[in-house]
């Protein structure tokens, strides 16, 4: 139900083109005071043209902007801003070098006469850090924050600026279950207060839980709008897709009885401690726990990014000499990483010399690289994993993050990878690539590749799973079957790294 009965925020007939595309046709939303409004869709469908043309960054060929009932023209951010809008983008826009204070107050410095007022400054972040129950170091510099702990910084700087209308863009991408909880928290605070806010976000699950009503756009323009009572996830899934889905996360059960992996006892310099689990064929083995609590470690030793301080990694009976990735690569093991576009990805190639990146001795002659080989192979990819036919001609930078995320699986499907550790596999991409990754996820485990899934995504991880490993303070700490494993499992105790090392210290 509505805080108030008129609009706050009105969109009329909002239509936007760039040359052969039009992102938004003739689109019209009402945002309410003191409402949480989903805005929900596939990559490409207009979600992001839409938010922006409210922060101001783009202007709209037609339509009409209304605060309170007034026209309004938001022609450039610092306007929009001025008018009671602020915006969290996926992408951060933080400055790595800053503390936390001066990136909340960034452009606003508090000032004594002509000088900035650093305590003031200093108090004022503490002030909002606490409000919002971040527990940072207004002092800290940005570049030694986690992910997570830098998307909060970002929260934290938007909402400073005692903002009418929030806009978030996947707020919870990089943040793991405590942090979404005290975030959703604080939403409902600012909810009570008036706040308008528009929420866009990947996972569904999440979505139902702290939204009041949605909009789905397809194509640019709006094919549904819930209210509340209405939002169910499979109906969300089948408007943003266009077609029923009879099964959100689509699982088979290949796994065999045959091990492929096995890890016995390994620790890392990065705080894996004394860590066991096998892997078998055709099973996916679930790494589940909160963000810090060793899951990346883990994969990172798997893969030989890390150096092992102890322990072994047998991989088909035969333990692993593990002194880098070469060494993991040559024994079939492959990791997609949480990060792709700073550790999966070469931004300046096309998707094709991506693709191939891996192996590389099957597209040599005469100690030559086939260009035309390996063409050959990136278009058969793209046929088979349904990747945009646009990876061929640009560059991966220019793709969307579901057909990003395909070229790294279509890399190691190229190396006939038989052990594929995924990490955050489905991490800030659409529900229809989401289940082209699980199908990918069906049709590796029914050829018999092992694979090591990591997801925050707790729903995502023990639909997926076949078994799961809960991690805390980089040990697995009970293996059981997914069936049995709850969120209050995956969640329980810090048990954080870096919380560990630094007791230690």
């Amino acid at each position: 139900m509505n805080a108030s009965r008129e609009p706050l925020w009105q969109l009329r007939q909002i239509s936007k083109s760039y040359p052969g595309v039009r992102a938004n046709k003739a689109i019209s939303l009402d945002l309410f005071p003191g409402e949480i409004h989903a805005l929900l869709g596939e990559n490409g469908c207009g979600k992001s043209t839409l938010i922006k043309i409210l922060s101001g960054v783009v202007q709209p060929d037609s339509g009409e902007i209304r605060i309170e009932g007034r026209p309004v023209v938001l022609s450039n951010p610092i306007d929009a801003r001025e008018k009671g809008v602020a915006t969290v983008f996926q992408e951060f826009s933080l400055a790595p070098t800053l503390t936390v204070a001066e990136n909340i107050f960034l452009g606003r410095y508090p000032r004594r006469g002509p000088f900035i007022d650093w305590r003031a400054m200093a108090v004022g972040a503490k002030r909002i850090l606490d409000e919002l129950e971040i527990g940072l170091d207004p002092l800290e510099r940005v570049n030694r924050l986690s992910v997570a702990s830098q998307q909060l910084v970002e929260i934290a700087k938007a909402l400073s600026m005692k903002s009418k209308l929030l806009i978030l863009d996947e707020p919870t991408t990089a943040l793991g279950g405590d942090e979404i909880l005290v975030l959703h928290g604080l939403l409902r605070k600012l909810k009570q207060r008036g706040v308008a806010i528009l929420y866009i976000s990947h996972r569904l699950d999440e979505v139902v839980d702290i939204a009041d009503c949605a909009t789905i756009l397809k194509d640019g323009a709006v094919v549904r709008e819930s209210g509340v009572g209405e939002l169910v996830v499979d109906q969300i899934v089948a408007s943003m897709v266009g077609r029923d889905i009879g099964e959100h996360y689509p699982k088979e059960r290949n796994a065999t009885d045959a091990v492929v992996l096995s890890v016995r006892g390994i620790s890392s310099a990065r705080g894996v401690r004394n860590v066991s689990f096998d892997v078998r064929k055709g099973e996916v083995f679930g790494l589940g726990g909160v963000i810090g609590s060793g899951r990346t470690e883990i994969a990172r030793a798997l893969f030989g990014a890390d150096r092992l301080t102890a322990g072994e990694v047998v991989v088909d009976g035969k333990p692993l000499r593990l002194a880098s990735t070469r060494d993991a690569i040559r024994a079939g093991m492959a990791l997609v990483p949480e990060n792709r576009k700073y550790d999966g990805l070469f931004f300046n190639f096309r998707g094709a010399p991506n693709i191939t990146s891996a192996s590389l001795g099957g597209l040599t002659r005469a100690g030559l690289l086939d260009h035309r080989r390996e063409r050959a192979v990136g278009e058969q990819y793209v046929r088979e994993l349904e990747i945009s036919p646009a990876a061929l001609a640009k560059t991966v930078n220019l793709l969307s993050g579901g057909n990003q995320q395909k070229i790294v699986i279509a890399r190691w499907l190229f190396a006939r990878s038989r052990i594929l550790i995924l990490d955050e596999p489905t991490q800030g991409i659409d529900v229809g690539a989401k289940l082209a990754v699980y199908e990918i996820i069906n049709r590796l485990t029914r050829m018999g590749t092992a694979i090591v899934l990591i997801s925050s995504d707790h729903a995502e991880l023990m639909a997926m799973s076949d078994r799961i490993g809960i991690v805390r303070g980089g040990r697995v700490t009970d293996i059981r079957d997914a069936s049995d494993v709850d969120h209050r499992m995956l969640v329980a105790g810090s048990g954080q790294i870096d919380a560990d090392r630094d007791a230690a210290a």
